[in-house]
């Protein structure tokens, strides 16, 4: 019976490990004891150079979801693939996770899609001078670095004791200085 496993791999490199793992089994002829492999993923709207840009972010960075029927072929396939460093478990001994873990890992993605988006709407961009108006930082002014739209979060690059220190702060703590 196929269980899900969560297989380490080097940060970067999961869509490689997912492809070498499928040409693998599929050279060895172990391609029914491999019956699915993801890498998690989301959406996300990012601000670079002043425009939104739609980009698809890992969910889990360094990990390959993987729904295996683990035999010693398999294990071995598996953690000898190229940029693995081993399955999440353990000692030597990988470590099933459940169905509805494994779902959770992909509701969280579903959940992220399906939430409705706020429109937000902020009157400074990148490169502005702004003013905090509350917080630990309240009455400092800086310069927007970055804006992210998903989580309603502004990133300002504020002096503090003569250095430019970034601090992430919510849309509604800054304001655009006139």
């Amino acid at each position: 019976m196929a269980r899900w496993y969560i297989i380490h791999a080097y940060s970067g490199f999961e869509n490689k490990v997912k492809e070498a793992i499928l040409a693998e089994a599929e050279r060895l002829g172990l391609s029914e004891g491999v019956e699915e492999i993801e890498v998690p993923t989301e959406t996300v709207t990012e601000v670079k150079r002043g425009k939104k840009v739609q980009v698809e972010r890992k969910f889990m960075p360094g990990y390959v979801l993987a729904k295996l029927s683990m035999t010693d072929d398999i294990y071995h396939l598996v953690k000898n693939t190229p940029k693995v460093t081993g399955f999440l478990g353990s000692g030597n001994k990988p470590q099933p996770i459940s169905e509805k873990e494994a779902a959770r890992y992909f509701g969280g993605v579903e959940e992220a899609k399906a939430a409705p988006k706020k429109d937000v709407n902020v009157e400074y961009e990148i490169g502005d001078q702004v003013k905090v108006l509350d917080g630990p930082f309240a009455s400092f002014n800086g310069v927007v670095e970055e804006l992210d739209f998903d989580k309603a979060k502004v990133k300002v690059s504020v002096s503090i004791f003569g250095r430019a220190t970034p601090v992430e702060l919510d849309f509604e703590q800054v304001e655009l200085v006139k």
